[in-house]
């Protein structure tokens, strides 16, 4: 979705004012008359107060009944069209009832305007759902969902997604595009940013996670947000990693590996999803009769509504499925998009009902789901912004710990050579230096809302923060991001020489992900590398702080650097998490969500991939391998050190005969380090044989634990039968029988196993059931 503030305005003669009160008779008259039973709705006539739909003590599906009873086509229409920004045009639109949400309009008073237009002024007082980008963060910006999933804490996630919602909500926002649970593969991808990562499991709980903070448990007038789960689907397949491009996924990956975490948001109580902009097996996906009737509104029985990504809809006729926007409209409201992002809906749709090409009852249905959400939310009833009160609400105290907190746990120790890491705060003299040393708009990543670079703490901010006053601290610029130029590497070596250690802080731009910005290249941008190169070689102890939207390739700094914290784009608390971390106030407990590539010949490199007939051997020539780089990832899917040491031991399994009680699994985890730490214990399965291939392995559950020195802690898992499932050829979700090997381990490349016999086959639910 664009930035751009921009309202697509619509014709004069589609838009008349309230329409001829004589050309409907008594019928309008009643409707003009009707009054809310919230404070500030207009009360024009005692007769209202009858209004079914306005009362709030009748069940939802009797109220929006008689609302869309009272609807004229045009009104629709209207519910189903969502413009951008605010001016004369969004004012008139809001008072004469032809327009179901706004965006991208971020001023309380703006928006209480609209929406007292709309509710007191309109013939039937609906009231306007206004939404916004708020992916990690309103004005609190937290680390950005790639680095939140490094958490593996999904109660954190939770509770950072809850305080984003509370003040989204105080600046009268009511429904933020996210999350965003596309699996994504291939790191060129820009949008790897805004997702959890490669593997579906870890998803489905992150999507879960985010749809409880932003509404609670279920959607009602106590949720403080409506979550909207994007992008439908399969919009992180897209080819060569380039944003927008086709995705050729088969049904069977597509349904047992990029639609459960859907699924999962949907069980957690989402009720709207926005259609991707891909064209997914020949069909675009924001006119695709197959995923978004027939599996979405048909086979999960989804009663929510489908909003299309930013005029999806007419790009329709650029993939080549459309002719003009009219059939771009047509196409896309049968498939089953209920809402057009700034698209030609209000343009087509009267015409194309009125001329019989697009049956009426598919506009009462997706009107019908539109009403129902207003309905459950309590917007009818509380439909305004507290204005007086919007700018107390942002960034309290306890709102920026929070943010700390979790900037801390997502970051990721890659390496620590000699124990380099933690430093010592009374360090005699320390040099800062790198582009991103100094940096505060970047650390908000992309997508970073009403955030403001002012209060952004800095790297450089942090350890100032954390050093004695009698250490000397040296910093030095070195170059910019892109920069072609080394004219800054004097100062860099000059800082550097003083100093006792030395601090990198490289990598990318905060803009160089999220939508539009893939990437050819993975390495660290412009001259940094060789910055790095001239300062290591030095001889000095280096810790290179890599700050990234994505998964990089820095096969230099993984040879030759001693220390590598993978920061990711912390947001608003992220200086002082990573001097946390540096000075040991915080043990690192991160762990990667997708992996590393050698290089980016190697991509796409994931770790729940399909064996070969020949699995990769450095023995065996003729094996599924690269003959010019090493086998695997050069970090994979799991990994994190930490500044002390785990070892797992003791994996046992026991099993109901039946199979439909699951498996328990327990495992011993002990630190034999000389620190606390957490470890995130993560359990991962295979089926050896079965009727499909199955992945070489497969993550069903993970603990974040946290031990002591010498401490021993026995973890517990239950396997229920949906997480040993699969889809198999018939498109159904069943478990065979035959062996299971179960592991667990720190990450995905280093388990302790055991396999275990799965007695008989059955069929299985697509009712999500994990355990966190």
């Amino acid at each position: 979705m664009h930035h751009a503030h921009i309202i697509h305005r619509i014709p004069i003669s589609s838009a008349k004012r309230r329409g001829s009160l004589f050309a409907f008779g008594a019928v309008v008259f009643f409707a003009v008359s009707t009054v809310s039973f919230a404070a500030g709705r207009s009360a024009t006539s005692h007769q209202a107060d009858t209004a079914p739909y306005l009362d709030p003590k009748l069940p939802v599906e009797e109220r929006v009944n008689d609302l869309l009873n009272r609807m004229t086509l045009k009104e629709k229409i209207g519910q189903m069209c969502q413009y951008s920004g605010f001016d004369s045009g969004s004012k008139r639109l809001a008072r004469e009832g032809l327009v179901g949400s706004f965006l991208n309009i971020v001023s309380p008073k703006e928006i209480q305007e609209l929406q007292t237009a709309a509710v007191k002024e309109s013939r039937l007082g609906i009231p306007i759902l206004f939404g916004l980008d708020v992916i990690h963060g309103y004005s609190t910006i937290f680390p950005i969902p790639l680095a939140q999933a490094s958490t593996w804490n999904p109660g954190l996630v939770e509770r950072c997604a809850e305080v984003a919602a509370e003040e989204a909500k105080s600046q009268g926002i009511r429904w933020v595009f996210s999350p965003m649970i596309n699996i994504s593969r291939d790191p060129r991808w820009g949008r790897i940013a805004e997702g959890a990562g490669e593997d579906p499991y870890l998803d489905m709980v992150m999507a879960q996670a985010y749809v409880r903070g932003y509404q609670g448990d279920s959607l009602s007038p106590q949720s403080k947000v409506l979550a909207c789960v994007k992008h439908y689907v399969a919009y992180g397949a897209a080819e060569g990693g380039r944003d927008y491009n086709t995705a050729d996924v088969p049904q069977i990956t597509l349904r047992d590996v990029y639609l459960p975490p859907y699924k999962a948001a949907i069980d957690a109580g989402a009720e709207t999803i926005m259609s991707a902009f891909d064209d997914l097996n020949g069909v675009p996906a924001s006119a695709n009769p197959f995923t978004l009737r027939t599996i979405l509104k048909g086979e999960w029985h989804f009663k929510g509504f489908v909003v299309s990504d930013w005029d999806a809809v007419g790009e329709l006729i650029d993939q080549g499925i459309a002719c003009d926007s009219a059939q771009a409209a047509q196409k896309a409201v049968e498939a089953g998009v209920d809402m057009d992002m700034v698209g030609p809906y209000h343009d087509h749709l009267e015409a194309l009902v009125k001329s019989g090409k697009v049956p009426m009852s598919v506009i009462n249905d997706a009107v019908r789901r539109i009403l129902r959400i207003k309905f459950k939310m309590g917007l009818f009833e509380h439909p305004y912004v507290d204005v007086s009160k919007a700018k107390k609400s942002l960034m309290h105290p306890a709102y920026l710990k929070l943010a700390r907190q979790e900037a801390r746990e997502a970051i990721v120790l890659l390496k620590n050579e000699k124990h380099l890491l933690p430093l010592n705060k009374d360090v005699k003299s320390i040099a800062v230096i790198g582009p991103l040393a100094d940096d505060k708009p970047d650390m908000l990543g992309c997508w970073y809302c009403q955030g403001k670079p002012g209060p952004v703490v800095s790297l450089l901010d942090g350890i100032k923060a954390k050093l004695s006053p009698q250490t000397k601290l040296y910093y030095a610029r070195g170059c910019g991001i892109t920069d072609t130029s080394t004219a800054g590497f004097a100062d860099a070596l000059k800082a550097a020489k003083k100093a006792d250690v030395v601090i990198m802080a490289v990598g990318e731009s905060g803009t160089m992900t999220g939508e539009a910005e893939s990437r050819a290249f993975l390495n660290i941008p412009g001259v940094q590398v060789e910055l790095v190169k001239k300062i290591v070689a030095l001889g000095k102890p280096v810790v290179e702080v890599l700050m990234s939207g994505r998964p990089l390739s820095i096969a230099w700094s993984a040879s030759h650097v001693p220390a590598i914290l993978e920061t990711w784009f912390l947001g608003t608390e992220a200086g002082n998490a990573i001097a946390d971390v540096l000075f040991g106030d915080y043990n690192p407990s991160g762990h990667l969500t997708a992996s590393f590539p050698r290089t980016v010949g190697q991509v796409p490199v994931f770790y729940d991939h399909m064996n070969t007939g020949r699995p990769p051997s450095p023995t065996n020539h003729y094996s599924s391998k690269y003959i010019d780089l090493p086998i695997g990832p050069q970090y994979p899917f799991g990994f994190g050190l930490s500044y002390t040491k785990f070892k797992f031991s003791n994996l046992r399994v026991k099993h109901d005969p039946n199979v439909t009680d699951g498996f328990i699994v327990t495992v011993d985890v002990k630190n034999v380090g000389k620190r606390t730490g957490v470890e995130v214990a993560q359990l991962y399965i295979r089926q050896k044989c079965a009727s499909v291939t199955r992945p070489v392995e497969q993550l069903e559950g993970f603990q974040r634990v946290e031990i002591e020195p010498g401490q021993t802690r026995t973890l517990r898992f239950k396997l229920t039968p949906y997480e040993i499932s699969f889809i198999n050829a018939h498109m159904k979700r069943v478990i065979e029988a035959g062996g299971l090997e179960i592991m667990v381990g720190g990450s995905s490349a280093s388990v302790i196993s055991t396999s275990v016999s799965i007695p008989r086959s059955i069929s299985v639910s697509d009712k999500v059931e994990i355990q966190e």
